[in-house]
């Protein structure tokens, strides 16, 4: 049953990463805390890094076969934002837990405005992007990664916004080249706490089956919605909202 349920918490991550590009890791514990009952932090942040990874890299695998990952672009943004992501993660230890995820809850409302103003009028359709500066997308790279070191958090609702920003791509590419860095990260995590045996192995792969099928239906209909006017910008914005009332109630407890 432990396990069905797992499954069943991997869908709903999966699909969450194949349509916005993010939201893996935020769901991804709870969901292996309160709903599949794993008791020690530990190990459901360890066994959450080893599946959101894997997720992240099935959502990926099927948005390149639909063409919606810039590679050289988010190559550029996960190597900058791992460095920034370590950089950040030890000026992090130093604030309170409920203070820092407080902190990070008023971030991801501040970003879903942006995308509520960002929307476009008219259909979100695939294009190239312009000339891309290295240097300004690896300095939103680690940015981005250094503020989701330090708040501790996978960071993929930082980073397609970054990627939109920094490298001028429609929601669409951003949300399949950011999962890029978001397997980056999470791979990243997921040696560190396998090394001293957080990881729960069957229920990561019971998590990761459930997240390769909801990849696929998250990423189908991210394309359809990029084509509606301004409807997936506003789908991500909804999502960004939920997630950050949602922290801001449990760092109330």
């Amino acid at each position: 049953m432990q396990h069905l349920i797992g499954a069943a918490a991997g869908l709903i991550v999966g699909f969450s990463l194949g349509l916005i590009g993010g939201g893996g890791s935020i769901l991804a514990v709870p969901l292996i805390v309160y709903a599949v009952g794993v008791s020690d932090p530990h190990v459901a942040i360890g066994t959450s890094a080893l599946a959101v990874a894997a997720n992240a890299i099935a959502s990926l695998v099927s948005h390149a076969h639909v063409g919606t990952v810039r590679w050289r672009i988010a190559a550029i943004f996960a190597v900058a934002g791992a460095i920034g992501a370590w950089a950040g993660s030890l000026a992090g230890k130093a604030l309170a837990g409920p203070r820092l995820l407080a902190c990070f809850a008023a971030l991801m409302l501040v970003v879903g405005v942006m995308m509520l103003r960002r929307a476009p009028l008219h259909g979100d359709v695939a294009r190239q992007p312009d000339r891309v500066s290295t240097l300004k997308l690896a300095a939103v790279g680690a940015l981005t990664g250094t503020v989701s070191g330090f708040f501790g958090i996978g960071g993929g609702f930082l980073i397609v916004p970054g990627l939109m920003y920094a490298a001028h791509l429609p929601i669409l590419e951003a949300v399949g080249s950011a999962l890029v860095a978001v397997a980056a990260f999470g791979l990243t995590t997921a040696v560190s706490y396998a090394r001293s045996g957080w990881i729960d192995w069957p229920l990561a792969a019971a998590f990761i089956g459930g997240g390769t099928l909801g990849s696929v239906v998250g990423t189908r209909l991210a394309r359809r919605l990029s084509a509606m006017q301004g409807v997936l910008h506003r789908v991500y914005a909804a999502m960004v909202f939920l997630v950050a009332l949602y922290m801001i109630y449990r760092s109330a407890l």
